[in-house]
């Protein structure tokens, strides 16, 4: 089916994964990334997924019926795709509300494949080691475009953070759909991207710095978050957050916790390692050029990101976004970012815990921060969102 079908993909980190779609065309997957979205979206989501359901899933399902029923697709010729972590919550769950909702709009016919790497559903898609070790580059660089464009953007005056962005999407795309792994052309390429953003000019204005942390559909999805990066660019702020990495090491560690924790698949948990520490290796690699090569604050080191649970929450609270949260959260007080919007859905009672259930021990542990706890939901008042986040600013524009 591969030759014939187009594969639509939910968005969630436009230049993550428009650099990963790269991947999975080299290795024969015909992926579209979709990019419809408005009113619409949502209520396709509470048409044909309960609206007691995660948010998440409402907007990702909702996207993708959208554009079956609008995208001038042939209906004979798609399928779609979604991730599954492995996890409790929505990235492993949605996959059989979505077969669902497509039976009852009367798609049943239009096949769904998930993205896993545990086996979890027998429409899995087939990976191998070239793609995989593709795919680590990917997020890579989306993160590093991410974090510089994040630092460049508020004080730069002709956009253009954005135009450098999509010359290196581009460039990614192609050098990684070359032959081979291209290591050395990777490598060059981290460093070049660096530099070309340090070339922009800045102006010195000491702008807000607002950090976002949260489940990993609102923290990330323009869709999911109402552009929330943006409505903070326009009132003034600097933004901060962990990248796509952060949470690919996050599961990755989960599962050496287990181990330790519960004695489970001690086995698979010697090979957990080595892909941990291979990817900390990639993570420390891009931090050492970020501060030999520019006055950027480099993104955190996962490993000291990680021991900063201690005496917070454990590592055995792995639902969802589960320690990882509240670690993100200190990193960023840590680092001097006192401004913090803790993004969740409705209702989600993993990040509940780790996330809003945390801010109280945080605030008596560290005065000086204010962290505000926005629920995102299709029924939500965007306005009352924004207006909660411009008062956080306010206090902290007057401390």
């Amino acid at each position: 089916m591969k030759k014939d079908y187009t594969i639509l993909v939910p968005t969630m980190l436009p230049m993550h994964f428009e650099i990963l779609i790269s991947v999975f065309r080299k290795s024969g997957y015909n992926c579209k990334l979709l990019k419809n979205e408005g009113d619409e979206v949502k209520e396709y989501g509470l048409k044909y997924v309960h609206n007691d359901t995660c948010y998440p899933a409402q907007v990702v399902i909702g996207q993708l019926i959208d554009a079956i029923e609008n995208g001038g697709y042939d209906k004979n010729k798609i399928a779609l795709m979604i991730t599954q972590t492995g996890g409790g919550c929505r990235a492993s769950n949605y996959i059989s509300l979505l077969r669902k909702a497509l039976f009852n709009a009367g798609y049943s016919h239009i096949p769904v494949i998930s993205l896993n790497f545990a086996g979890l559903d027998d429409s899995s898609v087939k990976f191998d080691v070239p793609m995989v070790l593709k795919a680590v580059p990917s997020i890579m660089i989306g993160d590093l475009l991410m974090h510089l464009r994040n630092q460049c953007a508020p004080y730069e005056q002709n956009g253009e953070s954005e135009k450098l962005c999509r010359k290196y999407i581009d460039k990614a795309s192609e050098i990684l759909t070359q032959n081979g792994l291209q290591n050395k052309k990777i490598q060059k390429l981290y460093k070049e991207i660096i530099q070309d953003f340090s070339k922009i000019k800045r102006d010195g204005k000491e702008k807000t710095r607002v950090g976002i942390v949260g489940e990993i559909f609102v923290k990330f999805s323009p869709l999911g978050n109402n552009d929330l990066e943006s409505f903070l660019a326009s009132q003034g702020a600097e933004v901060y957050m962990g990248g796509l990495m952060d949470f690919v090491l996050y599961c990755v560690y989960n599962s050496i916790a287990d181990a330790k924790l519960y004695g489970m698949r001690k086995t698979k948990a010697r090979l957990y390692k080595i892909v941990y520490n291979y990817l900390l290796k990639k993570q420390r690699a891009i931090i050492k050029l970020i501060e030999e090569n520019s006055d950027f604050v480099p993104p955190a080191y996962f490993d000291e990101t990680r021991k900063l649970a201690d005496g917070y929450i454990s590592i055995g609270m792995k639902m969802g976004e589960g320690w990882l949260l509240t670690c993100e959260m200190l990193e960023l007080i840590h680092s001097g970012v006192k401004n913090i919007v803790c993004a969740q859905p409705f209702g989600c009672l993993p990040n509940h815990i780790a996330g809003k259930g945390m801010m109280k021990v945080l605030k008596e542990n560290f005065n000086d921060v204010n962290i505000v706890a926005i629920d995102y939901d299709a029924s939500a008042s965007r306005v009352n969102q924004e207006n909660r986040i411009k008062l956080m600013l306010a206090n902290s524009n007057e401390d």
